[in-house]
């Protein structure tokens, strides 16, 4: 994106308070849904002189938070902030106009508004008042910390997350459906980190008999915000003695998606209901449905260096056989990252 700033002046430090702002950011992970996860940083003279993010959906903006910790310094200061500032009434005041009461000078943004009705109204509201703006500093990672609710935003669906676990020959259990545990500690305390993030897990049926998960975020202990749970079923709700079932003010919601257009209704329905962040954790049935259906956004698959072998072994995204290599799913972006003994493999699918 194009500079609003004549020159580029300032842009090595403008990277430095940028990226300490999206730390402060990232500190809020999973807690501001549906909002997004905004830090903010006012710096004066070279030094810091505040610091804000927004803790939690309905409490007081980034900015605000960190004008105030400023106070009186944030006067002919600069504001950075990962996020567009907003112009509008919403459950708190416009954003601007704590900046424009603050006396700030000049406004650093790493990424606009993602809506097409507001994106760019805050920054062009703070220039027509006489404040220096410059937008895209460090723009990817501050888009990339809220996919989901940019996604949500755009097209009112939440963002899919599919995450499996499996073995190198692509396993998910043995023939007669063990799983546990393929992969190591790592690897599932970053597993945690997507329940987290996530504002409703979906799993198979058949997963929940075989595992009895209880699809809560369990690290850490006293997490307060735990996802709703959905369970992919074709024959309807499940006993009441499996650990889905513990906590009555959660309990699982059981769906039957047989093609795409039931899924994008139903992904358009969690939408409307403030879910930006579905995770789907299995299994290799429901992978493969999800996938069919062009419903998933990103995989996140965890690969152990373990070798299952056996034609009954499970795989990990199963239905129907394709006929031709030129009918795989090649994904883009992709990413990997070692967890212990384990990779974690990520890529975002086609659109």
């Amino acid at each position: 994106m194009e500079s609003t700033v004549a020159d580029n002046a300032g842009a090595p430090e403008d990277a430095r308070w940028m990226r300490l702002a999206l730390r402060l950011a990232r500190r809020s992970w999973g807690r501001t849904s549906p909002n997004p996860m905004v830090g903010a940083v006012v710096v004066r003279d070279g030094l810091e002189a505040g610091r804000g993010r927004h803790r939690v959906a309905g409490g007081p903006h980034a900015e605000p938070a960190a004008l105030a910790a400023a106070g009186d310094l944030a006067r002919g200061a600069t504001l950075y902030v990962t996020l567009e500032p907003c112009s509008t009434h919403g459950r708190t005041p416009p954003c601007t106009e704590a900046i424009l009461a603050a006396g700030i000078r000049r406004v650093v943004i790493g990424g606009l508004d993602p809506n097409p009705k507001h994106a760019g109204r805050g920054a062009e509201l703070l220039r027509r008042n006489g404040i220096e703006v410059r937008v895209g500093v460090l723009q990817a990672a501050c888009e990339r910390l809220n996919e989901a609710f940019f996604h949500w935003i755009v097209t009112g669906r939440p963002f899919v997350i599919l995450k499996m676990a499996m073995t190198l020959d692509g396993k998910i259990a043995t023939a007669s459906g063990a799983s546990r545990w393929i992969t190591g500690e790592q690897a599932r305390r970053d597993v945690q980190r997507l329940r987290q993030w996530a504002d409703a897990i979906m799993v198979g049926a058949e997963t929940v008999r075989r595992d009895d998960p209880e699809l809560t975020v369990r690290t850490p202990r006293n997490w307060p915000r735990q996802p709703r749970k959905l369970v992919w079923s074709r024959r309807g709700a499940l006993p009441r003695n499996y650990r889905i079932w513990q906590d009555p003010g959660n309990p699982p919601e059981f769906v039957t998606l047989r093609h795409s257009a039931a899924w994008l209704d139903f992904l358009g329905s969690l939408g409307s209901q403030d879910v930006t962040a579905l995770l789907l954790e299995g299994g290799g049935e429901l992978a493969g449905a999800a996938l069919r259906a062009g419903a998933v956004n990103e995989i996140v698959f965890y690969v152990a260096p373990k070798i299952l072998g056996g034609r009954g072994s499970r795989p990990v995204v199963g239905g129907p056989d394709p006929d031709t290599l030129a009918a795989a799913l090649v994904l883009r972006d992709v990413t990997v990252k070692r967890l212990g003994d384990d990779l974690r493999v990520c890529g975002y699918v086609p659109n």
